[in-house]
């Protein structure tokens, strides 16, 4: 189903993704964040329609298709480094800032952080370029949302 939108994403220098296709990139990115631990809840479900609700101006019906969409495009995405650098080099710097700050909030939804959750939070933010500082910053902001 996503099989050409893929091929674009981890092209060698990817070109910068439209608005529809970087949404659906980076809920995808939340989707992986929240399984990562292998506890896909509803809690965190409910944190990434509200997040892509917030972000995208979505009704609530078009977050949860939006959602639908990430978690088969999640699903069928090579692994976390190809896809996190695919996004780094096709979404500018200040967004990537705000997606590790809704990565934490997703982590954070059920309140607890679990060892995989942790390990996938300093790749992606790693491979989005983002330093640890600013992992944490944007961690305390996420925390207090």
């Amino acid at each position: 189903m996503f099989g050409e939108f893929l091929k674009r994403l981890t092209q060698p220098e990817p070109a910068p993704l439209p608005d529809g296709d970087a949404r659906l990139a980076l809920t995808a990115l939340l989707v992986r964040i929240a399984r990562s631990d292998g506890e896909y809840s509803e809690v965190e479900i409910a944190q990434i329609d509200a997040i892509t609700e917030h972000r995208y101006g979505l009704s609530p019906a078009d977050a949860v298709t939006l959602r639908k969409q990430g978690e088969t495009l999640e699903s069928e995405a090579p692994d976390t480094v190809r896809f996190t650098r695919a996004i780094k080099n096709a979404v500018p710097y200040d967004d990537r800032h705000a997606v590790v700050q809704s990565l934490w909030q997703v982590v954070l939804a059920n309140g607890t952080r679990s060892a995989e959750e942790n390990a996938l939070m300093r790749l992606s933010a790693s491979l989005l370029g983002i330093s640890d500082v600013d992992s944490a910053r944007a961690r305390q902001k996420a925390s207090r949302q």
